[in-house]
């Protein structure tokens, strides 16, 4: 794990309302260290960015209302409806709002599915 998305994700604490993010990123973060063949972590433009051989397999954004956690090579992969944010094929984007429950078990499932692509 890298020290730099741990700082990103403990960061998100000091800002007042937003501590469910920090949980909320910490299990998107176990998901993609489980789910991406030999994945590795980085921080780049700004977000925690989850890597499979060098190529960008998820991200993490987080804004003031929500948390954002993206799906590359993702072109073969569908969700429940609803579930995903509109968006290119290519690229799936679950938006999580403050108290929405989360399907993290399917998303872990649709993310080893792109990842093992």
């Amino acid at each position: 794990m890298n020290q730099d998305v741990t700082d990103f994700i403990n960061n998100l604490n000091s800002k007042a309302g937003q501590e469910w993010q920090v949980e909320v990123s910490n299990r998107l973060r176990q998901i993609a260290n489980k789910n991406i063949p030999d994945v590795s972590e980085r921080i780049q433009y700004g977000k925690p960015h989850f890597l499979k051989s060098g190529k960008y397999a998820a991200v993490l954004g987080t804004a003031k209302g929500w948390v954002t956690f993206t799906i590359f090579n993702a072109e073969g992969i569908e969700g429940p409806d609803g579930f995903f944010e509109a968006g290119p094929p290519e690229r799936k984007t679950v938006k999580i709002l403050k108290g929405q429950p989360v399907d993290y078990d399917v998303l872990a499932k649709l993310l080893k599915q792109a990842a093992s692509a």
